[in-house]
């Protein structure tokens, strides 16, 4: 099958869907065959135009996957574009085909199958794949209706369950509780301590709070004044910490300091010239920033496995609505394929009643004129009726038989497609 044709059933299809990810596969493994926006380009027009594919490529940090329907087996296509050992690459893929095919397309779309149970982005990125593949013209009848179904499936699954239910980010969780804490936050100082990946995903999280300011210090003055320009703060020097430390209501430490540059006698001091309460301290460095002895009755200390902690029950209750989710994919993919079957059979059930139709009418027809002037319009009316009643009651086997099995998903449905096509001569 092309990309310009479609057979109509799932047996037909010759749907694929190859790939690797975090749960299958190592970082290493999935860079080398991860794909930068040029090789997605340059990929999809090989699949598409060279052999023939329609094709979806979804390229993330936690994935790389071909979703393809065409004759012919791409399972080694990544490798050979990445000019990667076939045998190496194909023990970290997996390979699944037809509604299997469809069923991992779903989960993934609707974050089941996610890295974080439940989070949005993904839904996102499969979005921004098929709309690629769009503009490149590698898509066809399969993906352009399977890609579409997907975002609808992510939308339910998102909207009648409460799988995407609270944050389940570090980030997001230190967001949460400090708003557990205080429910205003326009007067409120942010001060950052260091400069750390994790750290800037969190300060990004709490500007999205609209604090009065943000306060950002590093030992790297340089370092210190690029964060502070991104998220609109002000830049501090080292030498103040102590002094910013006792006028801050959150503070954000993520230093790669090999030992905590707040000790309990130190933080003592500095809270002895506190003047505001309470203060939310998040030290989400690893070695710990602050000396996990740090306690005064107001301050509330927070280190990464607190956080980690807030994390998990978020996630504990988004799995709780795994089942509910895993029941509308099921739900999903069987109307998929329902729907397909159907689009798939209509020609083939429409041509076969308007061949029956056209034999009835002939060979009637020929009786009535045969009999000319011996029937009446009642006896003419019966007659008809019976021989339609018969055509219907002839074709009502084949139609569902037909029905039955390609809504089944089977393999059966394509070879009954054709044994009526031959047997009825529906070239």
């Amino acid at each position: 099958m092309t990309r310009g044709g479609c057979r109509g059933l799932i047996g037909s299809m010759n749907l694929l869907a190859i790939g690797c990810s975090y749960r299958t596969t190592p970082v290493e493994v999935r860079e080398r065959l991860a794909f930068s926006d040029e090789q997605l380009g340059r990929a999809l027009e090989q699949l598409s135009r060279q052999l023939g594919f329609e094709a979806v490529l979804l390229s993330t940090c936690n994935r790389v996957e071909l979703y393809a329907a065409g004759d012919g087996d791409p399972t080694d296509y990544m490798a050979d574009f990445h000019a990667l050992p076939r045998q190496e690459i194909r023990q970290h893929l997996y390979v699944h085909r037809g509604e299997a095919a469809i069923r991992h397309l779903f989960r993934v779309a609707a974050s089941l199958d996610s890295l974080v149970l439940g989070e949005a982005q993904i839904n996102g990125q499969v979005k921004k794949a098929y709309e690629r593949a769009l503009l490149h013209g590698s898509t066809g009848p399969v993906l352009n209706a399977l890609f579409p179904h997907a975002r609808q499936v992510a939308k339910r699954v998102r909207t009648e369950t409460g799988i995407s239910q609270g944050h389940a980010s570090i980030s997001s969780a230190a967001v949460d509780y400090v708003k557990e804490v205080f429910d205003h936050f326009e007067d409120k100082t942010v001060l950052v301590i260091g400069a750390g990946k994790m750290g800037t995903l969190t300060l990004k999280a709490l500007r999205g709070l609209k604090p009065r300011r943000i306060w950002v210090t590093n030992r790297s003055p340089e370092r210190a004044l690029a964060i502070a320009q991104e998220c609109r703060g002000e830049a501090i020097l080292w030498e103040r910490l102590d002094e910013v430390m006792a006028k801050a209501d959150i503070v954000l430490s993520t230093t790669g300091a090999p030992q905590p540059i707040m000790t309990r006698e130190r933080y003592a001091r500095i809270s002895a010239r506190r003047t505001r309460w309470p203060v939310v301290i998040l030290d989400i460095a690893v070695p710990r920033d602050f000396d996990p002895r740090i306690h005064d009755g107001e301050t509330v200390l927070l280190n990464i496995d607190d956080l980690k902690s807030v994390q998990e029950r978020t996630l504990e209750r988004r799995r709780a609505h795994l089942i509910p989710a895993e029941q509308i994919i099921e739900q999903e993919t069987r109307r998929f394929i329902k729907d397909w079957a159907r689009r798939g059979n209509g020609p083939v059930i429409e041509r076969l009643t308007r061949e029956f139709e056209a034999r009835r009418k002939e060979i009637v027809g020929k009786l009535f004129s045969r009999l000319n002037g011996k029937l009446d319009a009642a006896d003419r009316q019966y007659i008809d009726k019976a021989f339609s009643l018969f055509q219907n009651q002839l074709l009502h086997g084949p139609i569902s038989a037909l029905k039955e099995e390609s809504t089944s998903g089977k393999e059966q449905s394509h070879t009954l497609l054709e044994a009526l096509r031959k047997l009825f001569r529906l070239e």
